[in-house]
């Protein structure tokens, strides 16, 4: 099968078949997207999932209906309505961005790959994501997705993440002039949907004939991947105090880890366990501290593992929120808060 019958194939496959999803204008040939709405859920599906993703585009949108309305909301704001989604450095650069393109493009974005490159917060992949898909630039869309297709259709034995490089070049010698847009999509639409990462649907996938990896009889065992390294675990101690129907929280530094974002107060996160003892010590108040459990959560480069004490009374410098708010913390917070509301039952 040349590129060009491998590419009418899939076109016609992804025109029948395209996902509908909400930051689409729809899957007929031609029509043009809105870039604020793919850009937004570019950097939305990032690390997470279109069903996880979904509701907080929407939410985004009835909220902030353009991007100079989200470039002129408050970050907390932001901040509060991305709690859940994760990676919150993501939150951040969209602001950034948001309020480049308000200032200095008059709430246009620009229609080119290097000068959507050029904005700040935005990288080489949502840069060729919103050139092709909104603007129908030629430009190289690689997701997990597309490197996944790539590596089947042409049983690619080198392991990721050696073998991004030539996955890449493999996927541009496939793009053309013609429909940049939709086949950007209809790549990710195939590996989503068809060439999953386990059991891929074989028997319905349009270009399967062209399939070096099914020709192997184990096209599921591609891409082959680097053997990752143990994840570090960290310790730490998260702190409920409680004030009648409230709950002391405070605001994280503006960079690193969760930056930004409410939270509840810690000690600092280790490399080795906290005794009871340097717990209490550590507390933002000298009160009647109990255990309230432990807590576990997995971020990108290291575990943690949460001790969470609890009190009642008073603290300087913390933020007074009510318990019915508490939806709006990191998900590490919530688990932790709801830790110890429980243990309050």
């Amino acid at each position: 099968m040349t590129p060009d019958t491998l590419r009418a194939h899939l076109l016609a496959w992804y025109d029948a078949q395209a996902r509908d999803l909400a930051w689409r204008a729809g899957p007929k040939a031609g029509w043009r997207q809105d870039p604020y709405k793919v850009w937004l859920s570019e950097v939305m599906l990032q690390q997470t999932t279109v069903p996880h993703a979904t509701p907080y585009f929407l939410k985004f949108t009835a909220r902030w209906p353009t991007v100079s309305d989200l470039a002129a909301a408050p970050d907390e704001e932001v901040m509060a309505a991305w709690a859940g989604l994760g990676y919150y450095a993501r939150a951040r650069n969209l602001l950034k961005c948001a309020r480049a393109v308000a200032q200095d493009h008059d709430g246009v974005f620009p229609d080119t790959e290097e000068g959507l490159r050029a904005l700040p917060g935005l990288g080489p992949y949502t840069a060729a994501a919103v050139a092709a898909i909104a603007f129908d630039r030629p430009a190289n869309v690689v997701d997990g997705n597309v490197e996944r297709v790539m590596s089947r259709l042409y049983a690619v034995e080198a392991p990721l993440p050696d073998s991004k490089p030539e996955l890449k070049a493999l996927a541009a010698d496939l793009v053309r002039d013609d429909r940049p847009g939709d086949w950007a999509q209809a790549l990710m639409d195939l590996g989503a949907t068809v060439c999953r990462p386990k059991s891929p649907l074989c028997e319905r996938c349009p270009v399967s004939e062209a399939c070096a990896g099914l020709a192997t009889g184990a096209p599921e065992t591609y891409p082959r991947k680097t053997k990752k390294a143990e994840r570090p675990r960290r310790y730490g101690v998260a702190y409920l105090l409680t004030r009648g129907d409230q709950i002391a929280l405070v605001r994280r530094p503006p960079k690193g880890l969760l930056g930004g974002m409410l939270a509840l107060p810690t000690s600092d996160w280790r490399d080795r366990p906290w005794g009871a003892a340097e717990a209490v010590a550590a507390a933002p108040a000298v009160l009647d501290w109990r255990s309230a459990g432990e807590i576990e959560h997995v971020f990108t480069h290291f575990s943690l593992t949460l001790t969470v004490l609890r009190a009642e009374g008073a603290a300087d410098e913390v933020i007074w929120s009510p318990r019915r708010d508490l939806d709006g913390l990191p998900s590490v917070f919530l688990k932790a808060a709801k830790a110890g509301l429980t243990s309050l039952l």
